[in-house]
């Protein structure tokens, strides 16, 4: 696999080239192109070839990240001292939210990031069943709580959603970092589809520059927990951007009941 990524000076465009060969499909080309010149329109125009439209809809939905169901007790010490933000600017520790409760916590790539947007959708659609099951449904970002405000507006997120400026929880998580994580013809084919569904990045607040050089490239999860701050049943870790797990393992790790 061959990643470029070009940014020409002036108007801080970006292109984004993959160049991949899969196993009886070769992917000649996929291109992301936008102009991130904030004082005018942002556009951003994918092209592609070679890729048939039932490739284009498994590579879109196939999870590759990591499900475990053991978190190790050093985990769970250091989360209960990791504070988040509520939209009013109010820190709490991160395991109070699944103290006295279930929840789902999804953990967001950054706050304009596209991928993410469609994680909210994805979960919030699943949210009758967890009210139903007395399961708090949560979103939890790396960024400041202006960040989360407009998210929350831009979304209309049905959940809760917390900042994380200081980025500890996904310290302590371990959830990966970097360039080639981000840029992947798995997350790229997945762009393409949600802009295709009407979805937008924020591009004012992924080229903010505490996203830029750090939230940009830290992937994401979810997680199950509680009720108790140190137990965590379900943890899922994105390998990639965009790298979302399927719905029915976190409804059976929250909702469903053991007999």
């Amino acid at each position: 696999m061959a990643i470029s990524v070009s940014a020409p000076a002036h108007n801080c465009g970006l292109t984004i080239g993959i160049k991949r060969s899969f196993h009886r499909l070769p992917i000649h080309n996929v291109n992301l192109s936008f102009n991130c010149n904030l004082s005018s329109p942002l556009y951003l125009t994918p092209t592609f070839s070679a890729i048939s439209a039932s490739y284009r809809s498994s590579a879109i939905s196939n999870s590759t990240g990591i499900e475990s169901t053991v978190v190790s007790e050093d985990t769970t010490n250091v989360l209960d001292d990791v504070q988040v933000f509520d939209l009013n600017g109010q820190g709490v520790p991160i395991s109070d939210l699944w103290k006295d409760r279930k929840a789902v916590v999804a953990f967001a790539r950054h706050f304009g990031c596209v991928l993410c947007r469609k994680r909210a959708d994805y979960l919030a659609a699943e949210k009758d069943k967890m009210d139903a099951a007395g399961v708090a449904l949560v979103l939890i970002g790396p960024g400041s709580v202006d960040q989360a405000k407009v998210f929350s507006e831009q979304t209309k997120f049905k959940g809760e959603v917390y900042a994380d400026p200081s980025y500890r929880s996904y310290d302590a998580l371990r959830f990966v970092s970097g360039v080639t994580t981000t840029f992947t013809p798995g997350a790229g084919l997945k762009i393409i589809q949600l802009y295709m569904e009407g979805y937008r990045q924020d591009w004012k607040l992924s080229f903010e520059k505490d996203t830029r050089t750090r939230g940009g490239w830290r992937q994401g999860g979810i997680i199950v927990a509680g009720p108790a701050k140190n137990k965590i049943t379900y943890i899922h870790k994105d390998k990639e951007a965009g790298d979302d797990p399927d719905i029915n393992d976190i409804l059976s790790a929250c909702c469903v009941q053991a007999n």
